[in-house]
Order: structure tokens, then sequence, then C-alpha cells
């Protein structure tokens, strides 16, 4: 299929789906399966998408295990985790398992299940390529749309077409690697009753190979979660009410299980404690799996031929010891600190990573040369469609033509790739004392929004944000612009909340005899306790999922910490209030006047901590004049409870240089609590 042709039924197939969501009988069939998905589901998911929306999906996973020649050969068990669920990490859902069903059934169902997965990665290649991004991971029918994601992204992409065919999939990732700064995740199928691997979006002649065959042999640690309650074979190393966290390091590297005992200060078992597992990578020690102790005080993972940091803490105190895999089957830590009781002097502590023992399967010749051929069609096919894109000179002329500044908004519309036309559309019809105030709030999207942000979200903010003047605010233009204006928050997907939000809250109000709304914009740490009487707190309902929206939160009075935290500054910019969440410490804060307050909803105290400043020294060498965050150093705290948490100061632009350093966070000193 042509690529044109094929976006042109994505987007046909959508509405048709959309239109079609109603509610017919259930089988009994269709009847369990829904109740799976619901036993186990988000309280994001059941909250933005409909019965009908999951029964439909629910519907064509059974079709596609009827129809393809290998579904009778799918056990239950497989397919209920591995097929059947429609989401794969935390990306937003849409209706791509009846795009991919389509497209795919046909072009794969004369071929053997092996060859079928292959098949389906060469087909989402022909649609995606790698491209660096944030961390917030677009939906699949989003990243086919811009052609470009990064490896989360692909790996997401490429589960869901394999599912959608009837093949179990699972996204695997290995969350740092242990010799080098990166991460990276991938794709396992189950093929004839056993697991192989594939590189997402990079098709290679035989499965169980990918360029990471061999910094996969180095890994520490590979593993997945798995939708619902799920007891395979596989080493389990979490289970939560709504996944089971597996480890699958056995597929790929050497292994050695490590035992861990944890004791207080006196040497007495510590029963319940809570073990992190850490891994040096981007200069922290990177939490890569976190495990509960037995009554006994034991814990356990099995990984890589390498060593890790071993940080165990429980009622505040904590405590710390290296542990080298393959050499030390027992390793003790002792719960020695708290947070008034640290460690003050230096600890030298030499972390070494496994051997590589990579094993790279056959290929010939002619394998190779095919594999290569088909490679460069269908990259041909993917730069046919980015070249409808709008460049550089056609977005300067689009941009003057409807009486906006080229300068302005062409890299904007640069930006928004395939999701030009909804942004085009957006910006065509808006009135000329809209216009700036419209490309104002554009520049505060991140690059991903720009690519699959909606038509309704836009316009939700913008006549939002009509009706409202920074000088009638009393703040200044920056301010309204970063904490009033912009639509994003933290890591959410981005949706038309002011409006709603708004008219609820008036409504909640009245109502209810509270306040005026105009009170709460006066005094606005009012909507700390507002927040807090009205949202019920569960960290467990949201589990490996996206954000719950605002709105949703609205809706369901529930939500997770970080879903609660988005919602109260949704709130706020809804009101006028300046609030965002602190990028480097997650700190919920209001912004309005003078002065930053932190919000503590789990504190009666409404006080800001008080602050120090801390400074280090460093002596330049040759090679290294001045260190750089994530590469040569980093910042975390201890919290109450005895954990460690990381500041995440700004990165900058890989080989553009920017970014948080020794000069300017340590050489004068920064601000900490």
């Amino acid at each position: 299929m042509k690529v044109k042709t094929f976006f042109l039924s994505l987007f046909l197939l959508f509405s048709v789906a959309v239109g079609q969501a109603q509610k017919p009988a259930m089988t009994q069939e269709e009847k369990q399966a829904l109740d799976f998905l619901y036993a186990y589901m988000a309280q994001s998911d059941k909250i933005d998408h409909s019965e009908a929306f999951y029964l439909n999906n629910v519907r064509l996973a059974i079709k596609a295990r009827r129809e393809m020649p290998w579904g009778a050969k799918v056990p239950d068990r497989e397919w209920r985790h591995f097929v059947l669920p429609l989401r794969v990490n935390n990306e937003d859902l849409d209706t791509c398992r009846a795009v991919f069903f389509r497209e795919l059934s046909q072009r794969v169902k004369g071929m053997s299940m092996y060859d079928a997965a292959l098949e389906v990665n060469h087909w989402c290649h022909e649609h995606v390529t790698y491209a660096p991004s944030d961390a917030r991971t677009s939906s699949p029918l989003a990243t086919i749309r811009t052609a470009t994601g990064r490896c989360g992204e692909e790996s997401t992409l490429t589960v869901a077409a394999l599912r959608a065919v009837g093949i179990p999939a699972r996204q695997v990732y290995t969350p740092r690697w242990a010799h080098t700064d990166d991460n990276h995740a991938w794709v396992e199928a189950w093929i004839d009753g056993k697991w192989y691997f594939l590189g997402a979006c990079e098709p290679e002649p035989v499965l169980n190979l990918g360029w990471f065959n061999a910094p996969a042999s180095r890994g520490m640690l590979m593993h997945t979660r798995v939708f619902g309650r799920y007891d395979g074979p596989e080493e389990v190393m979490r289970r939560t009410p709504r996944y089971t966290e597996i480890n699958v390091i056995d597929n790929y590297a050497p292994t050695a299980r490590l035992n861990v005992q944890v004791v207080d200060a006196n040497g007495q078992k510590v029963p319940g404690a809570t073990v992190e597992y850490k891994l040096y990578n981007y200069a922290e020690f990177y939490t890569v799996a976190t495990k509960q102790a037995d009554g006994y005080g034991r814990s356990f993972l099995t990984a890589g031929l390498g060593d890790m940091l071993i940080w165990a803490t429980k009622g505040g105190r904590f405590g710390f010891s290296k542990a080298s895999f393959g050499k030390d089957s027992l390793v003790t830590v002792a719960l020695s600190y708290d947070a008034d009781n640290l460690p003050l002097t230096g600890i030298d502590i030499d972390i070494v990573p496994p051997a590589e023992h990579a094993n790279i399967p056959p290929v010939t010749p002619e394998q190779r040369a095919l594999n290569t051929k088909r490679f460069a069609y269908e990259d041909s096919l993917r730069h046919a469609y980015t070249t409808t894109f709008l460049n550089d000179a056609k977005a300067r002329q689009w941009a003057a033509a409807h009486g906006y500044d080229a300068n302005a908004l062409a890299p904007l519309l640069v930006a928004t790739c395939g999701n030009h036309a909804a942004v085009c559309h957006f910006l065509a019809s808006l009135p000329k004392e809209q216009k700036t105030a419209a490309v104002r709030l554009l520049k505060q999207l991140m690059q991903k929004d720009l690519r699959d942000v909606t038509e309704a979200t836009l316009c939700d903010h913008l006549a939002y944000d009509a009706q409202l003047s920074c000088e009638k605010a009393g703040m200044s233009g920056e301010t309204f612009d970063q904490y009033v204006r912009s639509p994003r928050i933290a890591n959410e997907l981005l949706t038309p909340f002011r409006a709603y939000l708004s008219k609820q809250f008036a409504a909640y109000v009245k109502k209810n005899n509270k306040q005026t709304v105009a009170y709460y914009q006066h005094n606005p740490r009012l909507l700390e306790n507002f927040v807090n009487n009205y949202v019920t707190l569960d960290d467990s309902c949201n589990l490996s999922a996206a954000p719950i929206s605002p709105a949703g939160v609205w809706k369901g009075r529930l939500a997770d910490r970080h879903s609660r935290d988005i919602f109260f500054v949704a709130l706020a910019r809804s009101l006028n209030i300046p609030a965002r969440i602190d990028p480097v410490t997650g700190k919920v804060q209001l912004m309005g006047g003078s002065k930053t307050q932190d919000v503590y909803f789990d504190s009666k105290g409404l006080t800001t901590p008080e602050q120090g400043v801390v400074m280090a020294d460093y002596q330049p060498t040759p090679t290294l004049d001045n260190p750089k965050y994530y590469s040569h150093f980093t910042i975390s705290k201890v919290s109450n409870e005895g954990r460690l948490q990381l500041l995440n100061y700004e990165e900058g632009e890989v080989d553009m240089g920017g970014g948080t350093t020794y000069d300017n966070l340590l050489r004068k000193g920064t601000h900490v609590d």
C-alpha cells in the first residue's frame, strides 16, 4: 500500500471506529476478556475511554485469534497477557488495533509465525524510524503520523502491531545499561512456544538479532511489566494491583542470584524493608529494581555479572552496600542512617560492569542482501510521506498568507510534522486579535506536543486565554505564559481541561455554599485544602499508565500522587492562578507574587522549608574543564523515608551545549531545601 493511501485509511478508519463504538450484547468469551481488562485496568483508562471502546478491542483480539493461522497455537495465558491488552506502556490509547489488523492481516496471513513477526517489523519500519525525544510516550498512531519515535515509542508501536495480528508480544527494556550512560527498549515476540527478541522498527533477516546483541550481553537487568497477575516461568520482581514485573535478563546475558539480608543497627533482621538495586549510570545510582524484603528481612535478585549498590530503607532509616553479582552470594545491609544522621565523609565505590558475551545468530549473505534492499525501499516509502510535512519555505509561505509573523510561526509549523493539518486548521480560523496569542500558546508546547496536540485542546486553551490578559491578572507576561497560559504541566497528554475545570469548580463552590471563585483566586492556598478534601489519593490506582487527565481526576475524584499534582496545577491555571510542578525537585508550587510557595498536600504546615546553599570545589583538568550534570556528577536528596531523590536539573541539548554544569550550579552555589 502506498504510504499516503495508508494515512488516509488510517484517519477514515479512526472515524469509523469511533462512530461504531456502540454497546451491543456480549458473548461469554467477550465478557470474560472484558472482565479481565477491567480487573487490572488503570484509573486513567477507565475514565478516559468507554466500555464500548474496550469491547471493540476485545472483539478485534478474538477475531485475530480465530482468523490468523497461528491463533490456535497461542495458549490462553500468553493470549490473555500479551495479545488481549491494548496498553503496552504509558502511551495514550487509540484505535491502532483496528488500523493495524486491517493493514497487516492479509499481508502476513500465509506466513509462518516466525516470518510474520519479521514482516510486521518491516511494516513498522516503513512508517517509523528512530529519533530522540522527551520521555512522554506517543500513542502508536501518533508515532506513525510523526514518522519518528524514540525506542520506547518504536517498541510500543511494534508490540501493538504484533498483538493486532494475534502474535503475543511485550516491550522489554533495560532501565539503564551497565557500561554506558543510556538505556534501551525493544520487543519480544512469542513464536511457536518460545520468546524471541527483535529491534523495533529495525528489521533484521532473523529474530534474536539487533544492534544491541553485544551491549545486551553486558546488561545487568532486562525486565517488562505484564498486564494483570501473570504466573509464567520468569522470575517475578514485583506484583502490583495492575501489573506483574518480571525479570528476563536470562534471555540475554550470563547471570547470578544475589541474596540480601537487611538488619537494623543492632544486627536484628528487619522484615518488610524496601530494597533497591541501584546501577551506576548517568552519574547517579539509579534504581533498576525495587523489592520488599520478606518476613525475615531477606530479598534477592538475578542479574548480570557486574556490580550494583544495594540500598535498603524502613521507617526513615537506611543503609547501603556494594554487591558483585557472581562473586557475592549474600550481602548484609544495616540500616545505620536516617535523614538527620547522614554519612558525611566521602565513600569510594569501585563499580565494575559485566564483560561482553555476545551471541550472534547466523545470517546468510543472501538473507543480508535481501534485507538491505528491503530496508532501503522502506526508507523511501517513509521519506515519500515525510515530504508532505511543512518545510521552512512552505511554513513561511503559509504563515505570511494567513497574517502571521513568519519568523515566529514557521519553526513551530515545521515541528508539527504530520500534525500540521490540525495545527494549521486551528490557526487559519482565528481572528486577527487572537493570532499573536495563538503563537505564544504554541511556543509553550514541547516538540512532541506540536506533533500530537489536538485542535480541540488548542481551542480550549486559547478561548480561555482570550478572556484574560496578564495586565488584568497583575503578573508579568513571562509568568503568565509559563504558569497560566501553558497547557503543559508535567508528562501528561495535553487535554482540553480549562473550560471544563473552571465551569465545574464554579458550580461546586456555588452548590456547596463555599466561598466564591474570586475568593480562591485571592487566597490560592485554599486550593490545597480543596484538593485534599475533593480527591482521594490512591497510588495503586494508576500504575504503569499515563497520568490521569485533569478532567478525569475531577470526574473520578481519585488519583495517584502524580496525577493529583498535575490536577492541582491545572485547576489553579484554570482559575488564573500561576502554578507549576518544579522540574528539578518535583514540588508543586504557587508562583504568584514575589515569592514561590511550596504546596504540601500531606502536611498541615503551609510554610516553605528553609533553604541553604550547596557549593563544591573543582580543579579543572586538561580533559575536563567544566563537569556536566548527568555525565560527571548529580545531586540527590535523602527523603524523610530514607530514599534517594534525584534533583532533575536541565540536561541541555545533545551536541548543542547548554544544560547544567559545575560552573553554573556549584561554583558559586545553588539554593536547596
